[in-house]
């Protein structure tokens, strides 16, 4: 296969939604996300990657973006009080009043849960929302995923916040006269749902159309799995591998790996393929074409899964138990070719990697990525590491460490003399300070032939373990890393534009003349 995206040497900042900066306890599509952009602008920047930003489950997944309430709906997190603000269905007060936490670098997710919705709810009721025909055609047009979706979060409001498959059996099991007796009797419950929605996207597709009028593209990020309680399971069970009482037999997750002796159980259910198969990947279909309205290249978490996923028995203790069994291979990317044509796509093939799995990646032509941390978790510095500098290909995305990476010095301080000494030989940098080894590694980033580059702020930064965004080996303390709001100073943003300059790869969009 040709390769289907032809990427210029270009560069780009990751940092997720949640974590830009903000007064109201979590980034949102507010006034910051474009000071933000006009950072990356002038910093010479193209990208600017996010993590997904499908709505979370706080009681469950501990708030992480890859195990939502839906494949289709928005964070309402993630909508600005500032724009309900001017739009006058909320005051600075009573957005000043509710108590969002006291950490401008940390999102309190307990205290998010109790105080965002009810703040949403009232700009709800004050709307006149439904008069609105930009909404009564957003609801139309989405009718497909948002009407399930909206009675699936009313539904369990109203039955104390149970999973799906503990409601009563006939809306659990989605029997149609069940969905229309619950859609009569929460009907405002239903629409605060859809207007939430229609101001997710609303305000999102703003935010985009702003960040592209800068030139900046967006890097999406879509979970290869959806969670259980979501609507998605709910409303499509068939879909899933579920027992006639629509209980898990087995899970997602990964065999043992860098980041757990055990391995990781993901508790998410596994894909029936074959029904996926008879309807011509039809969900899948909707799912990739909805993100691509979403960003500009689209990031498949996990890519491997596709070509092999580990299912791990429901009642197993560690992923120790697992087994791997056939994906849908390249026929999933052959019907979004034949449906949709050539997308822009980056793998995510990290982890265990086989044969068959390099062979998929080649047959796509998607680059995938390499990330410079696990150059050295090895004592092969040669040629059969992948991730060394001097063995990175042009067409890929290469990263000094992402999301499920501690930042680059937090990493560092972590190792064992002899292993840091082994590193600062290789790039020859002996005398470099632990705190300072975020720079060799941001150069090197930058200096490779990888045709993206993307660098998280928190290395830009030089931040330690302090500013982890996710460690995949534990469930708690991850998603609540923040931004401080004068973190990308006009110091910062000369820095990066003149590495950017350096290695090749300015956004000349951007470059005033």
């Amino acid at each position: 296969m040709e390769r289907v995206i032809d990427m210029s040497r270009s560069a780009g900042i990751l940092l997720a939604v949640s974590s830009l900066p903000g007064k109201y306890g979590i980034g949102s599509f507010g006034p910051e996300a474009r000071v933000f952009v006009d950072g990356l602008a002038e910093a010479g920047q193209s990208y600017w990657q996010i993590l997904p930003m499908n709505p979370p489950n706080h009681t469950k997944s501990k708030d992480s973006p890859y195990q939502a309430f839906s494949a289709f709906a928005g964070n309402p997190y993630y909508i600005s009080l500032e724009t309900l603000i001017g739009e006058g269905v909320l005051t600075e007060a009573e957005c000043e009043a509710a108590d969002f936490g006291s950490d401008p670098e940390h999102v309190d997710y307990d205290k998010l849960y109790a105080s965002r919705m009810p703040l949403l709810r009232k700009a709800y009721e004050r709307s006149r929302i439904a008069e609105d025909p930009e909404y009564r055609s957003f609801i139309q047009e989405n009718a497909w995923w948002l009407d399930d979706y909206a009675l699936f979060m009313a539904c369990k409001s109203y039955f104390g916040d149970r999973e799906w498959q503990d409601w009563p059996e006939d809306i659990s099991r989605h029997w149609g006269f069940a969905v229309d007796y619950y859609n009569r009797m929460l009907y405002f419950d239903v629409e605060f749902h859809k207007y939430t929605q229609f101001k997710f996207f609303q305000q999102w597709f703003a935010l985009k159309r702003y960040a592209n009028s800068r030139h900046i593209g967006i890097i999406g990020d879509i979970a290869i799995y959806v969670a259980l309680d979501s609507a998605d399971a709910w409303s499509h069970p068939e879909l899933f591998q579920l027992d006639a009482n629509n209980r898990q037999t087995a899970v997602a997750g990964c065999p043992p790996d860098a980041f757990s002796a055990d391995g990781q159980i993901w508790g998410t259910p596994l894909y029936n393929w074959d029904a996926h198969r008879a309807t011509g990947f039809g969900w899948w279909m909707a799912r990739l074409w909805k993100n691509f309205q979403l960003c500009d290249l689209l990031r498949i978490d996990h890519f491997r899964g596709l070509d092999e996923y580990f299912s791990i028995p429901a009642d197993s203790p560690t992923a120790l138990t697992g087994h791997w069994e056939k994906g849908p291979g390249m026929a999933i990317f052959r019907q979004m070719w034949a449906n949709m044509g050539y997308k822009p796509v980056i793998v995510e093939d990290l982890g265990y990697m086989t044969e068959s799995v390099r062979e998929m990646v080649r047959q796509t032509g998607f680059p995938n990525m390499k990330v410079l941390q696990f150059g050295f978790e090895a004592d092969d510095y040669g040629a059969a590491n992948d991730y060394l500098p001097h063995n990175i290909p042009d067409h890929c995305v290469v990263y000094p460490g992402t999301h499920d990476n501690a930042p680059i010095d937090g990493w560092f301080s972590g190792l064992s003399e002899a292993d840091k000494a082994m590193i600062r030989r290789y790039f020859g940098a002996e005398g470099i300070p632990d705190s300072r080894m975020h720079e060799v590694f941001v150069r090197a980033a930058l200096m490779c032939r990888a045709e993206i580059c993307v660098i998280s702020i928190q290395d830009w930064l030089g931040m330690g373990d302090e500013g982890r965004m996710n460690d995949p080996s534990h469930l708690d303390h991850n998603w609540h890393w923040r931004v401080r709001g004068d973190a990308l100073s006009d110091q910062l943003r000369a820095e990066i534009f003149e590495q950017t300059r350096r290695y090749g790869r300015l956004n000349w969009d951007n470059v005033h003349k």
